[in-house]
């Protein structure tokens, strides 16, 4: 794996992003837009996990930014029910509704494996390195 000098690099960030943009999008428009609450609510938790991916990052250690990508996927997958909710209100179709779940699963995914990926490393962090005076 390469080494990853900035969170703007990391693949599951760049998904969220991705993610979060496409949510905005949607819930910006029609009967959804005049659910407020419900659309800051999915609009936040698509957010959090580009946040938590970042900010764990830059945390500069293996082990707080394991617990942070737990974090980030934990909103990631608290958006893959409110999909269901903005379904089942016909706020999207059924073809909205793939466009968005799909890469929200995907970005779970991906999130999963780079949680195990860092498990099975002996990397530290930044923080960690020797540091001359």
């Amino acid at each position: 794996m390469a080494t990853i000098k900035k969170f703007e690099d990391i693949e599951t960030w760049i998904c969220c992003r991705e993610l979060s943009k496409k949510i905005f999008k949607l819930s910006s428009s029609g009967k959804f837009s005049k659910d407020y609450k419900f659309s800051d609510q999915i609009n936040n938790a698509s957010g959090s996990g580009m946040d938590h991916i970042a900010e764990g990052f830059d945390r500069g250690g293996r082990n707080e930014f394991e617990n942070f990508l737990s974090i980030a996927n934990g909103s990631i997958n608290e958006v893959k029910p409110q999909l269901y909710r903005a379904l089942d209100r016909e706020y999207i179709s059924d073809v909205e509704f793939n466009e968005l779940y799909q890469p929200a699963d995907e970005t779970s995914n991906k999130t999963g494996n780079l949680i195990q990926y860092l498990n099975r490393t002996t990397i530290s962090g930044q923080k960690f390195k020797v540091r001359i005076n």
